[in-house]
């Protein structure tokens, strides 16, 4: 199994901090020697004016050079990206390296990701495991797709050659192809069976959360309603109550 050593996650870090630091940088560097040459030079206008005129020049180059700079360290990292996702992918994606696949996930699946994980870390763990699976099973049905239509490229190519090792490269290529043809409806398989874990988890979830909070709302309402009558039976005394009490202070009287 590849493991992401401490090497290649500084490499892309500092990827990141380059592009996000290069325009700031080679904008501010400029634009803050211009501004402390105009205030040493703040009693010769005619020199201020030509410090600011070239400063304006130098900041100006620096901003576009860091934006450009910024844009090849992004390139850079992004095919750094695209390089750990093979490597952590080829033997198979695990729970703990998905998030370096958010990209490949559906936005339902992002989203029944925050929610499992909020509401059941069992759970959660569970659909991570499964949307792993998946996202293994998507990759080599797309892999084993590619192979399969190079394959038959190959073949086809075979076949107007005139060759006497021909129909030993055509057996040859036959094989893989059904090799990979293997590969491919297993691939079917593992992603149909992920998907309908994922299924099945997301349901579990949804009856342990929204249907148990549901469950627990009217079993409250139904407390309410029972203890209705009794408020007012309770109200209906009282008003009785009243009545006497001025009744009787009116025959007093």
């Amino acid at each position: 199994m590849y493991e992401l050593t401490e090497s290649d996650l500084s490499r892309g870090r500092k990827l990141k901090i380059g592009a996000v630091a290069a325009p700031l940088v080679l904008t501010l560097i400029p634009a803050a020697v211009t501004l402390i040459l105009m205030l040493l030079a703040a009693s010769g206008p005619p020199v201020a004016a030509v410090i600011l005129f070239v400063g304006l020049i130098a900041t100006t180059i620096g901003f576009v050079a860091g934006g450009a700079l910024a844009l090849f360290l992004t390139y850079r990292r992004s095919i750094w990206t695209m390089e750990m996702r093979e490597k952590i992918a080829a033997d198979g994606i695990r729970a703990s390296e998905i998030d370096w696949f958010r990209a490949e996930m559906k936005p339902a699946e992002k989203r029944t990701l925050r929610a499992v994980e909020s509401s059941d870390l069992l759970l959660g763990d569970a659909y991570r495991e499964t949307l792993a699976s998946r996202l293994t099973a998507t990759r080599i049905l797309k892999s084993s797709k590619r192979e399969l239509l190079l394959a038959k490229r190959r073949q086809n190519s075979l076949r107007q050659l005139k060759s006497a090792r021909a129909a030993d490269f055509q057996n040859t290529i036959q094989n893989d192809i059904e090799k990979i043809g293997k590969i491919n409806d297993e691939a079917k398989l593992m992603l149909a069976e992920a998907e309908s874990r994922l299924q099945m988890i997301e349901a579990a979830a949804s009856r342990a959360g929204g249907l148990a909070d549901n469950e627990l709302a009217l079993k409250k309402l139904s407390a309410r309603a029972t203890e209705l009558p009794l408020a007012l039976e309770s109200a209906k005394m009282t008003e009785e109550i009243r009545l006497e009490l001025e009744r009787e202070g009116v025959e007093d009287l």
